[in-house]
């Protein structure tokens, strides 16, 4: 697949770049180079993503950071099989609970929402640092939601994460998600005080908050071009009455 000439290869993670020493040094460049393209298209354009991926997998399949690369890829075109292989293969490589919640979002994927609670419940997610608990939380909680468990959802999320006012990379997340619970539950008026709360921390808009918070309030918003084409096409109208009425008194 074709790479932009101003790619490297260098931007990658220096941990990354330690693992590919490992590698011949051109064919580390070009992995380096296809691990790039991952990371950059990995949201706007998941697909291209998954083929960069793929790739540096036929180049470097036995380099851990390489295969996690390709997971990710995978999670994010809904691979969750192939997703949950390659995260299986990283950890086995490093040893590293990292992508335990992953791993059990992708057992949702697939249908087994038990699978990923037994996962919630296991002692790896000791080992996890404070987002990784965070992230287990939510994917334990989606879980629940999978199995229709409503309360045990909204239970699974009250925290002490959830409770502080500290606002950290994962408040909006858990916030937003204690709101959906909650709306969902039919806890409406508890869930517009949760939304309104997500917005409050959501500095990258990561979340579509602020439009749920609208859509609870009653709040409808008009595209700006419709709302000028119908008022051209109203005006258009008005002037052919005119000229109408106008041929008319002329008769």
């Amino acid at each position: 697949m074709p790479i932009p000439e101003d790619v490297t290869g260098d931007e990658i993670d220096k941990d990354v770049r330690q693992e590919l020493q490992s590698l011949p040094k051109t064919l580390a460049e070009d992995v380096a180079r296809n691990l790039v393209m991952v990371a950059r298209l990995l949201d706007e354009d998941p697909e291209a993503a998954y083929g960069y991926s793929k790739v540096a997998l036929r180049l470097a399949s036995r380099v851990a950071a390489v295969r996690e690369a390709g997971g990710f890829a995978a999670y994010a075109n809904q691979k969750y099989g192939e997703a949950l292989a390659e995260f299986r293969a990283a950890r086995r490589m490093t040893g590293s609970v990292e992508l335990w919640p992953v791993m059990a979002d992708c057992e949702r994927g697939l249908g087994r929402p038990e699978k990923a609670l037994d996962m919630a419940g296991a002692p790896e997610v000791h080992k996890l640092d404070k987002a990784g608990q965070v992230e287990m939380r939510l994917v334990a909680a989606g879980a629940r939601r999978d199995m229709g468990q409503l309360d045990a959802a909204i239970v699974t999320l009250q925290s002490p994460e959830l409770a502080s006012n500290s606002v950290q990379p994962w408040t909006a997340r858990l916030r937003y998600a204690y709101a959906d619970a909650l709306l969902a539950a039919g806890r409406d008026r508890e869930a517009r005080e949760w939304f309104a709360k997500a917005v409050e921390s959501d500095r990258d808009g990561s979340t579509d908050a602020s439009d749920r918070l609208a859509e609870l309030d009653g709040v409808e918003f008009t595209d700006a071009l419709d709302e000028r084409e119908s008022d051209g096409e109203s005006s258009a109208a008005e002037h052919e009455d005119e000229d109408q009425a106008g041929d008319d008194e002329k008769a």
